[in-house]
């Protein structure tokens, strides 16, 4: 944690609310999300009990799973949740617009460029925190791989036929929340953090109601205390006020509710098998459905508030200006989508349970490119990120005080101008450091040359402007700053390099998987049932 972020924290405990932790918006926010909000049993590791899930705020559908150990109607369930999630995102699918990408051209090696078809915009879905989007990977890859009656007419338990489609894309929302920056899938205490600073644990922030409490507060009312209310309130039954954001149920509430509920349910189906008349079987039936209703009731009052506050946070999320380089990265989370939708398209099989040495490696590069290019733009779009950056020696800003005209060494001297800062900050400068301003957009590079005076306690630095000048003898007007001008200077680099290019997965080394023999060109089969696929 930062000294900025450690004393803003300090700050949230002394006044009793959450302080801000940016200034804009950060991450993108569709105009239409796709909440979810699942619930769990505590009885076998993810099996679903029910979710509230829908892109209206005051129409969500509740599914429910009456019995989590009925294998027919879990999936039951994930065919309802099917149904509900494939039309959102067939929606986006077929709205495209033209845009260029950088291929490589068999027949010369070099990289050209192509139009290709992108995706106008791009399904989001939101859980309430990162157990949410653990859950949502958990249900992909125990999707993704089941066999339908049409695939398979002799498999045991065949999967409705949409069920393998959306493992796929649950799958593939999963790993995109991965890669930092990405907006498919988003945990909302994630976000609600990464914009306020509370006044508790990074781990206690995951509890969304407490993290609410935080932020907004009942009037007159600390924001500790509102806390504590949401974390361990409960009613004159013993029932927490604010149930937890799932996907997790509290104990109480499984041993005093749903457990009898539930045998009261599997008993009016007992009976109504055993049924040996028509008169008989109604009454049965009337018992069935009321056990049935009672679920569904208890399960909508676990979910109903947790969704109900994912709205609320969406609310004060979306009070805040957007970034400017959250488009770009919602870009790229369309180019992410468009492909995934491409390779489905065109029949290719579910992702591998294990990736390769190379497809790994490259989904690592990935993840660390785009995590310090993540932390480069936030801090470019966000004065706040940016101080604590200046407060960490990364960064430094300050007013020019004079700026003296020079030139390279050569044979066509280039414009090297001087330029004198005055500032307060004490970046972590040595001997011809490259530091990076934005200019346009686009990164201008300097070069640190020294301090005026012996120690620099004066606080006055001498940069050596380097590029972005144009290319004739002087320098183009507005790319050098100018006498009181006041501009901000990073140690960071603003664009991120890309690694060094892997061999393709046919030619890797034996010690990483390769080369391939006849077996790796059988597409892999499904995976054998385990008990982590096992809902």
């Amino acid at each position: 944690m930062s000294l900025i972020a450690t004393l803003a924290r300090l700050e949230a405990v002394r006044s009793g609310r959450a302080q801000p932790a940016a200034t804009v918006l950060h991450r993108h926010l569709s105009e239409r999300p796709l909440v979810f909000v699942p619930l769990t049993t505590a009885g076998e590791a993810g099996a679903p009990l029910g979710a509230l899930v829908g892109t209206e705020r005051d129409a969500p559908r509740l599914l429910v799973v009456e019995q989590p150990r009925d294998r027919d109607l879990r999936f039951g369930f994930l065919a309802e949740l099917a149904d509900v999630v494939l039309p959102y995102i067939d929606a986006y699918a077929g709205e495209v617009e033209p845009a260029e990408r950088s291929e490589t051209d068999p027949e010369t090696g070099k990289r050209v460029k192509v139009e290709v078809d992108l995706c106008a915009d791009a399904p989001q879905l939101i859980v309430p925190s990162r157990a949410g989007i653990d859950f949502v990977r958990l249900l992909g890859r125990s999707m993704r791989f089941r066999r339908t009656a049409e695939q398979d007419p002799e498999t045991p338990y065949p999967a409705p036929p949409r069920v393998p489609l959306l493992g796929r894309w649950l799958t593939h929302f999963g790993e995109r929340a991965r890669v930092p920056g990405s907006s498919l899938l988003l945990a909302l205490t994630e976000v609600l953090a990464r914009h306020w600073a509370s006044g508790q644990s990074g781990l206690e922030d995951q509890h969304l109601g407490a993290l609410l409490a935080w932020i907004d507060p009942p009037d007159g009312v600390p924001g500790a205390h509102a806390a504590l209310r949401a974390e361990v309130g409960r009613d004159e039954d013993g029932q927490l006020l604010c149930p937890p954001a799932g996907p997790a149920t509290d104990p109480a509430f499984d041993n005093r509710l749903l457990a009898p509920a539930i045998e009261r349910y599997d008993r009016a189906r007992t009976r109504l098998a055993a049924a040996e008349d028509g008169l008989e079987a109604d009454d049965r039936f009337g018992e069935l459905t009321a056990a049935q209703r009672e679920i569904r009731a208890l399960v909508e009052s676990r979910t109903r508030p947790v969704w109900d506050a994912v709205w609320r946070g969406l609310d004060l999320l979306r009070a805040l200006p957007e970034g400017a380089h959250v488009a770009d990265r919602w870009t790229r989370d369309r180019w992410s989508f468009t492909g995934h939708r491409d390779r489905v398209a065109a029949g290719e099989p579910p992702q591998p349970r294990r990736d390769d040495a190379v497809t790994a490696a490259n989904k690592l590069a990935t993840r660390e490119r785009e995590q310090a290019r993540l932390e480069a733009q936030e801090a470019l779009d966000d004065p706040l990120v940016m101080a604590g950056r200046r407060l960490a020696g990364e960064a430094f800003a300050g007013e020019v005080t004079d700026v003296v005209m020079a030139y390279g060494e050569g044979r066509r001297p280039s414009p090297r101008p001087l330029v004198t800062l005055r500032t307060e900050d004490r970046p972590h400068l040595g001997e011809r450091t490259k530091v990076y301003r934005s200019l346009g957009g686009k990164p201008q590079t300097a070069e640190f040359v020294g301090y005026e005076g012996h120690d620099g306690s004066d606080g006055l630095m001498v940069l050596r402007i380097l590029d972005k000048m144009g290319r004739g003898r002087e320098p183009e007007a507005g790319s050098v700053p100018e006498k009181g001008d006041r501009v901000c200077f990073t140690l960071f680099e603003h664009e991120q390099r890309g690694g060094a290019k892997l061999p393709d997965p046919e030619e890797t080394p034996w010690t990483h998987g390769g080369p391939p023999g006849d077996a790796a060109a059988v597409p892999e089969t499904a995976d054998p049932v385990t008990e982590e696929d096992t809902l």
